[in-house]
């Protein structure tokens, strides 16, 4: 099978939404598939990028990219770094698009939360720090805005102290809304351990914020 490449139209998508949600617009001139199951809606556009379509990558980025981004978002705290870690998991998972035998959406949840953790890890190991993306103001006084501001900076760096497993969990729960069934299944393990994982940030979480707010 020739080396697939990714199509300069499919990652233009992937350079927008940098501040408020991630949103990718592909542009191609495939006709949307009919309404269908969205695990046989997925295997029918990757055997038409596997056959030649390259534009039909499109679709799945559009498809998954707002909630990987959100993910990614919640995990690292920098809208940049989220669309960068997206990016490099897009190309890797149209690099090795013939390797998807299950579920689509559950195989680049994994590659994106991999890409998290590995940044996580990196950023203890080398002690740097990001810094918070300028963001529009939505709050009514500068001394409210400043409070808000404050408490955000200290959850963010609260969670950044967490273990990746912890956060990642409690991200999937609290920030994405997604149930213990869900994560169950996107991450390939149980109910309870996940329970347990939250739990254990939950705690953590406390622990530190009291540390300052005592």
């Amino acid at each position: 099978m020739a080396t697939l490449a990714l199509s300069h139209a499919a990652l233009t998508g992937l350079s927008s939404g940098r501040t408020k949600r991630y949103t990718s617009v592909v542009k191609t001139t495939v006709t949307a598939p009919r309404p269908v199951d969205p695990l046989e809606a997925d295997h029918d556009v990757i055997a038409r990028v596997l056959q030649g379509d390259r534009n039909a990558f499109g679709l799945l980025i559009g498809r998954y990219s707002d909630p990987l981004f959100r993910h990614a978002l919640g995990m690292t705290g920098s809208p940049d770094v989220a669309e960068d870690i997206l990016q490099a998991s897009f190309i890797k998972a149209y690099q090795h698009l013939a390797e998807v035998h299950g579920r689509f959406d559950a195989w680049i949840f994994r590659i994106v939360a991999n890409g998290c953790k590995d940044w996580l890890k990196n950023i203890r190991r080398t002690h740097q720090s990001y810094e918070e993306d300028d963001q529009p103001s939505s709050f009514s006084t500068p001394d409210e805005e400043l409070d808000r501001t404050e408490l955000r900076s200290d959850l963010d760096t609260a969670l950044m102290q967490l273990a990746p497993s912890l956060r990642e969990a409690f991200v999937m729960k609290h920030v994405e809304g997604r149930s213990y069934e869900e994560m169950a299944d996107l991450l390939t393990t149980t109910v309870g351990a996940l329970k347990m994982r939250v739990h254990r940030a939950r705690e953590a979480l406390q622990a530190l914020l009291e540390e300052k707010y005592a």
